[in-house]
């Protein structure tokens, strides 16, 4: 099937300005210029993009796609990931995670909803393990999983500086990381170690330990939660300029803010006054992990659910509220996290590159159509593929 999408100003996420897109099948073929002459006799479908942005799909490298949560019960397991979800964010590519609940929330679960995402349509990968040490996995080694299951790319989310972590030591948590940078290496895979920061007071010290007794580099760590209090946030800025990545989730609710949390259009625009390079900063949603509220006591107050719709809402207001230009902040969405991920075919506009592509209203930068690989999920804001029970 060949797809033409024209008149549309190409956000790869450089500006390229007004271009003509030529996709075919899951890939995109050829960018032209305006007006440059193509058949259109053996083209299937024409797509109109005059007035819109058309941007790379969307890359949320941490999404509880199976549920999560449980914190408070087994009623507040919260649900599992539907397409619609993914489609109507713009989010093309899906990296699915366990959180707090290893036992009930296993890995052949987490592999059989990434599977049923991508027949669906988009494309998902998964981690091995969860906030547990020792690190569950698929086949019993972290190595294994990574080298033989295709759609595990790393290991995570483990959790450290949290009430609800193992408590991991700095020689369990640089075994991990060694086993999944082996395993990435042997794979050609990214083999990083997705970290959950909580609350404590220890924050990202563990991390840096292990970069210093061992010969492990700072980025084979992926920490996330980075900007859920003042203090982290400042650390996260110092591990940034280190050389480490950093995730700020999108998922909030207003109490949170209240209480410190750093509103992630906000935190990247400090980061970057900070001196942090851009290319060190990504944006994760945590979408339908549960986010907890817990007092002093560790006791369970109140919960809410987080959603993938939050991650460009981010993006939408770097730029509409913090005046970051569009090209900078649609990359922690997009060429960051396919950096971090060693996803070589995702995150940009180019020859060769996935036909996953956002089309946005370019008076307030809404979510008008979505196209993974090289299907058309939603149009003219109506989602078009819907999962197979919605």
């Amino acid at each position: 099937m060949l797809k033409k999408i024209i008149n549309g100003e190409i956000y790869s996420p450089d500006f390229l300005g007004q271009k003509d897109l030529l996709l075919a099948g899951d890939k995109i073929a050829f960018m032209l210029d305006k007006g440059s002459s193509f058949p259109d006799e053996y083209i299937d479908e024409i797509i109109d993009a005059e007035g819109k942005y058309v941007l790379p799909g969307f890359i949320d490298g941490h999404v509880h796609i199976m549920g999560g949560g449980g914190e408070g019960g087994y009623k507040t397991r919260t649900p599992e990931l539907f397409l619609s979800d993914a489609v109507s964010a713009g989010v093309t590519t899906i990296v699915g995670v366990i959180g707090t609940d290893g036992t009930t929330r296993t890995m052949p679960s987490l592999i059989a909803k990434a599977r049923a995402l991508e027949e669906e349509g988009i494309t998902c990968f998964v981690h091995t393990g969860s906030y547990q040490v020792p690190v569950k996995t698929l086949t019993g080694k972290i190595e294994d999983d990574l080298i033989l299951i295709d759609r595990i790319i790393g290991c995570g989310e483990i959790a450290i500086s949290d009430h609800r972590s193992s408590q991991p030591t700095v020689e369990e948590l640089s075994k991990i990381a060694s086993q999944a940078r082996i395993g990435g290496m042997l794979s050609g895979k990214a083999g990083i170690v997705n970290v959950h920061i909580g609350d404590g007071k220890g924050m990202l010290s563990l991390l840096e330990e292990a970069a210093e007794v061992t010969d492990l580099p700072l980025t084979t760590f992926y920490p996330t939660h980075i900007n859920r209090n003042p203090d982290l946030f400042e650390a996260g800025i110092l591990f940034a300029k280190k050389g480490g990545w950093v995730d700020l989730t999108t998922s909030t609710v207003p109490r949170f803010l209240e209480q410190g949390e750093v509103k992630c259009s906000k935190g990247l625009k400090r980061m970057l006054e900070a001196g942090v390079p851009l290319s060190r900063i990504t944006f994760t949603s945590d979408a339908q992990g549960s986010l907890p509220e817990f007092n002093a006591a560790g006791e369970l107050t109140g919960l809410q659910i987080g959603k993938v719709s939050s991650l460009f809402q981010e993006v939408r207001d770097a730029v509409l509220s913090e005046d970051i230009p569009l090209e900078k902040a649609l990359k922690v969405i997009t060429e960051n996290p396919a950096a971090v991920l060693k996803l070589h075919s995702k995150g940009k506009i180019g020859k060769g590159f996935d036909a996953d592509l956002v089309l946005c209203d370019k008076t307030d930068l809404s979510i008008t159509d979505v196209i993974a690989k090289g299907q058309v999920m939603m149009q003219n804001k109506e989602v078009a593929v819907k999962g197979t029970f919605e």
